[in-house]
C-alpha cells in the first residue's frame, strides 16, 4: 500500500506544481483564442495554456492509472 500511496502523492503533487507554473506563466500573453465545442464555446484562452493543460492532465491520468495497475504483494509472494 505504501508504494501506491507514494506514487499517487508524487503524481498529484507534480500535477499541481505543473498547473501552478502554467497558470503563472500564461498571465502576460495577449493573444487569446476561443474554442467552439459545438453547443457552447469556452472563454478565450492562450494556445499554450490549452496545450499545457492537456499535458498536465495526461501526466496526472497516466500516474493514477499506473498507481492502480501496481499489484499488491501478498505473503505468498514473499516466501522463497
Amino acid at each position: 500500500m505504501l508504494p501506491k500511496l507514494r506514487l499517487l502523492s508524487i503524481t498529484l503533487t507534480s500535477g499541481c506544481l505543473l498547473l501552478l507554473v502554467l497558470c503563472i506563466g500564461s498571465q502576460n500573453h495577449i493573444n487569446r483564442y476561443k474554442l467552439n465545442l459545438g453547443i457552447a464555446s469556452l472563454p478565450p484562452f492562450q494556445n499554450g495554456f490549452l496545450i499545457g493543460l492537456s499535458i498536465t492532465l495526461g501526466v496526472v491520468s497516466g500516474g493514477i492509472s499506473k498507481t492502480l495497475m501496481i499489484a499488491e504483494k501478498s505473503n505468498e509472494d514473499l516466501s522463497i
